[in-house]
């Protein structure tokens, strides 16, 4: 049995969750978010416990990764709703920064052309300075797919550090040639 999909995922205060024709509908304080799941799976509100349970029809392969997805799917909206989602990227480089235009950032990384990318909807950046660039939303899919895409820009290079890195990212350095005396 699944672990994580047998757990009930319960809705905090102040957090509305509805499930009807197959979709699962949350609205909470920051937002208001939908999923429709897999027909296989099988979601209920237990009012009692005041928790989404998700439950499937058989141990089948495909069925069982479907619980727990299912199951953790519906938590991060829950979480999205109540908290939200924030990535934090740091740009390391001599010129290197960002700029922001309306929902575009624009990233000056060492190329000869600025790189543009459009924040999808729901999805809110920030930069406290030209070298962090915060991104906020409550979709946790959203949020790391665009920090992701702003952190391919320029990924950080091996040699010097250079580029676009999370927040705490560790980026393993190489020593580069050694001029020794050769044969």
């Amino acid at each position: 049995m699944s672990r994580i999909g047998k757990q009930p995922v319960p809705i905090p205060q102040g957090v509305k969750a509805k499930v009807e024709n197959g979709t699962v509908y949350i609205e909470g304080p920051k937002g208001k978010l939908d999923f429709t799941y897999h027909p296989n799976m099988t979601v209920r509100i237990d009012e009692n416990a005041n928790a989404i349970v998700v439950t499937r029809p058989d141990d089948e392969r495909q069925n069982r990764a479907l619980h727990g997805l299912t199951r953790s799917l519906i938590a991060n909206m829950v979480e999205g709703v109540t908290k939200g989602y924030e990535k934090r990227l740091h740009i390391e480089g001599i010129g290197y920064q960002a700029r922001l235009e309306k929902n575009k950032i624009v990233l000056n990384v060492g190329f000869a052309n600025a790189i543009e990318r459009v924040a999808p909807d729901g999805v809110q950046v920030e930069l406290p300075d030209p070298t962090t660039i915060v991104i906020r939303g409550i979709d946790k899919q959203k949020v790391g797919q665009f920090a992701a895409e702003v952190r391919a820009a320029r990924k950080p290079e091996p040699y010097k550090g250079k580029g676009v890195r999370y927040e705490n990212e560790h980026v393993r350095r190489k020593e580069g040639k050694s001029f020794a005396s050769g044969g």
